[in-house]
């Protein structure tokens, strides 16, 4: 497990390093919070990242955020105090873990693997509502389609979509491919 530490303080950092290499997992990065950026992120490609601060930043909780929209992995944040209004900043950032009263060393790997639990989990809803999404506007442009077809030539609704269906199998496209042709033709035919 690829680890990236983001810690202010690097006496903390090394405490915390040396636990994570007790526990086997593959440090490859320790970086300031002010040096987390997604790119860097990109580069060092780590499984987990984990953050060991005080009190988080905007900074920080911003970071987070644009990492978790680019290239979403599982976040473990340890800080020694918060608020309310800081730790729901950063769960909609995408942090996985958001532990209060500092780092206990002995707790880090039962709280990154429920941390990666919840992540996977989260990137598995996440997945399913894109993919909801996306049927739905497909569907959405077949309707579309097939009102056209019935408005225009007369069809009934079961007519229109078997002439679509008919359409996609001879051409051998997607049935919301041809049905996105045939309202592109007609928008073209409209501005005549």
């Amino acid at each position: 497990m690829r680890i990236l530490l983001i810690d202010e303080n690097p006496e903390r950092a090394g405490v915390l390093a040396a636990a994570l290499r007790e526990q086997n997992y593959d440090l490859v990065a320790q970086l300031a919070p002010r040096d987390l950026n997604a790119q860097r992120v990109q580069e060092i490609a780590p499984d987990v990242i984990i953050v060991d601060m005080e009190s988080p930043s905007r900074d920080t909780i911003d970071s987070m955020r644009q990492i978790n929209a680019e290239q979403p992995r599982p976040v473990v944040m340890f800080v020694d105090q918060s608020d309310e209004s800081m730790i729901q900043q950063a769960m909609q950032a995408g942090v996985s873990a958001y532990i209060i009263d500092g780092l206990n060393v002995n707790r880090v790997k039962p709280i990154v693997d429920v941390a990666i639990a919840r992540f996977r989990e989260f990137q598995a809803l996440r997945e399913e509502l894109q993919k909801t999404r996306a049927s739905l506007n497909e569907r959405k442009i077949i309707d579309r389609a097939k009102g056209l077809l019935m408005r225009e030539r007369g069809l009934g609704e079961d007519e229109a979509y078997a002439a679509l269906r008919k359409l996609a199998m001879d051409r051998q496209q997607r049935l919301v491919d041809v049905a996105e042709n045939l309202l592109t033709f007609a928008d073209l035919l409209k501005k005549k």
